[in-house]
């Protein structure tokens, strides 16, 4: 992804079986990412975290980090960049 001109940018990644995206230095911002199909691995740092189909991460990339998929997987990534200003979310029910 590439937030720099956005406060967030989201995109539709498919990743074949055996892929995996680049591995991206430490940066700010925040992502987060919801598998829609089959099942990724999520590497930050040394660590590396599983996550199935219809589970989701988030993640503060401050250290090296990438996904990868043995089998295959389709998801929903979104990253942002560092904020300017925080945003405040207001629920008000019916």
């Amino acid at each position: 992804p590439n937030a720099q001109r956005n406060e967030m940018e989201p995109i539709r990644l498919t990743l074949e079986k055996g892929g995996s995206t680049i591995p991206d230095n430490p940066h700010e911002g925040e992502e987060f990412g919801y598998v829609i199909s089959g099942s990724v691995e999520v590497h930050i740092g040394k660590e590396k975290y599983a996550v199935g189909e219809g589970e989701s991460f988030y993640l503060y990339p401050d250290e090296e980090h990438y996904i990868s998929s043995p089998a295959g997987a389709e998801l929903i990534w979104v990253s942002t960049r560092a904020p300017t200003k925080r945003w405040r979310l207001r629920w008000f029910p019916g």
